[in-house]
Order: C-alpha cells, then structure tokens, then sequence
C-alpha cells in the first residue's frame, strides 16, 4: 500500500524534473512508458525495506495507540510470540525481494539506465574510453589508448599473446575499427612481431583485417553493466572482470552483496519498527513516525557513503554493504530487548 501510495508521487516528481530534457531529446511516448515503468521497479527494489519498515511502524502504533498490545501481553501472550507474525510476514516480503533483485530488478535497470544515457544524459560518459587495459583470456592482453563506442574506433591498439612467462607475438596499429558487417576488426598501420626459437619476425601491412577473442562490449562495459545482469549471469561477469583488470571490481561487488543484504535488511528494520512502535506514547504516531524517518534516513545515509567507498577506494565491498546492517543489526537487539522489558 506504502508503495501504490509513495511510487506515482515519486514519478510526477521525477517527471516534472526531467520533461524539459525528454521533449528537447525528443523521446518517443512509448520509451517515455516503458523508462517510468522499469523506474517503478527500480525504485522499488531500492526502496521495498523502507516501505516496510514505515508500513510497521504505522499498523503497530495503531495498535498501541488503542491499547491493544498491552491487552495482548496481559493475557499471557509473550513479546516474542507477538513478534511472530511480523517476522512471517517479513520473510514472505524478504523472498519476494529476494526475486525481485536477482531477476526482475536487472531487466528493469537496463532499461532505465539505457533511457537515462540516450535521453537525459547524452554528454555523460558511460564508458571508459582512454587507457583501456583488459586482460581477454588466460594468455591475451590488450590496449587502446582512447576507444570511441559511438564510432566504435580505438587509437594506439595493442594486443599480446603470453604463454607462461614467454611473450610469442605482439600486434601493434595506430587504430582499430569495428566493421560490424563482417564481425571482424580492421587495423590501420599493422606491425606483428613474433619470437620463436629466439628468432623474431616483424610482419607490416597498411590495413589488415581480423577475428579477435573479444567483443566491443568485453573492451568496454558500461559503468552499470552489473546492474542488469541477473545473479548467475553476475557471477561470471565479475569473474571475467577480475581476469581483465578491471578497475570497476569495486562497483561490481557492491552489487553482488546488495542482492542478499536487501532481504536480510527486511528483517532486521521490521525488528526495530515494532520495538520502536509498540510503546504507547505521548506524541502518538506522529513521534514514532518521527523516529522511524530518522533511524530511515541514518540507514540509507550509512548505505550510501560505504557503497560509495567501495565503488572509489579499495575499501571491501562485503564489509561497506553488510556493515550498515551489522550496525542496525546490534540497535535492533538492543530495542528488542528494551521493548520486552
């Protein structure tokens, strides 16, 4: 209900923010749609643990608020048998996110990133485009000194063939060219050198055209490459980066250990909102809420800066992502066992 409520409000502001750029671009009614659409799920995704935990704190004060908790516990019912039914409901909405962000989220950004880039940031840059080093497989390296994905053109391409600690051949070319008819590259001022038995050979050609171990989008994945991949296809994605070199690893892991501390957040800000809510107190649900916007805005505050960490320092991802929650984690032991008493 928090989210049918919170999405359209959400899109209006969003729209009105971004119409300017959409009309200028001139971006057709029906990709207009399908980027509000795959927004909602987006959003939704990032923002399914807050919902919740505002959703539980509004229904528990309710319920304090009419004095029923404490009929509840004056029966006999124990605290954590209260808690018992949030905690089912919050693993059936734990494993609906838990789906929504290894599968059903990555479609949705792949379409919103792909509308953001083409319409409304078209001078951004999503690619690395200078001094681009990728490690291809096992024993070939490459290097372009600037690469342009709209031209599909590399200046100062080099290419090497390692086996062991022994170089066999080294490609050189001013520029390499995509020609996507042919599925092949066309190199301009070609030199290979060779070594075999000691003995090396040096072949030119002006322009030379042929079939590498790679694909345009292996020199160069755009910066949210990660976010559209389903969680198997994230796997080897990473692991692939990791051979090339990649200096995106960071931002890669980070969306690797948000597909599961998402779902573990559920549970630990479902334990703080009903610790926080059940207390009948003066304010009523306007100071509950209070509170809960705040602890809210802590959390994501935290998530924020220790994603950002890992995406730009060498600091681990798995401690920047699962470090808000261990924090949360501790504060809702703690209102736990402050509520039972």
């Amino acid at each position: 209900m928090m989210l049918l409520l919170f999405i359209p409000i959400g899109i209006t502001v969003d729209l009105a923010e971004k119409v300017g750029k959409i009309l200028e671009n001139k971006a057709p009614f029906g990709e207009v749609t399908a980027y509000y659409v795959d927004f909602t799920i987006y959003f939704a995704n990032l923002l399914f643990p807050l919902f919740l935990f505002l959703s539980v704190i509004w229904f528990t004060s309710k319920l304090a608020n009419n004095t029923e908790i404490v009929a509840f516990l004056s029966s006999g019912v124990s605290f954590t048998r209260f808690l018992r039914p949030y905690l089912i409901g919050a693993t059936v909405v734990a494993i609906f996110a838990l789906v929504l962000g290894m599968y059903l989220s990555p479609m949705a950004s792949k379409g919103f990133n792909e509308f953001k880039f083409k319409y409304l940031k078209k001078n951004k840059q999503v690619q690395q485009t200078r001094d681009v080093y990728q490690q291809i497989n096992d024993n070939d390296y490459i290097f372009v000194s600037s690469f342009s994905p709209k031209s599909k053109t590399g200046m100062k391409f080099t290419y090497e063939h390692i086996e062991g600690n022994e170089l066999k051949y080294k490609i050189f070319a001013e520029n390499i060219r995509y020609i996507e008819k042919d599925s092949t590259y066309r190199l301009t001022t070609y030199v290979k050198r060779s070594f075999e038995n000691g003995v090396e050979r040096i072949e030119k050609e002006r322009s030379k055209d042929m079939h590498f171990p790679f694909e345009l989008e292996d020199l160069t994945p755009v910066q949210y490459a990660a976010e559209t991949k389903s969680y198997g296809e994230l796997l080897d994605f990473i692991a692939a980066e990791k051979r090339r070199g990649s200096p995106n690893i960071g931002r890669y892991e980070v969306v690797k250990q948000k597909k599961w501390s998402l779902p573990v957040s559920i549970f630990i800000l479902t334990i703080i909102a009903v610790a926080v809510s059940s207390v009948k107190r003066r304010g009523g649900m306007g100071v509950n809420l209070a509170f809960g916007i705040a602890i809210a805005m802590i959390y994501v505050f935290l998530d924020k800066i220790f994603g950002v960490m890992a995406e730009q320092a060498n600091f681990p991802a798995v401690i920047a992502v699962w470090l808000p929650n261990f924090l949360f984690g501790i504060l809702a032991i703690y209102l736990l066992q402050n509520a039972k008493r």
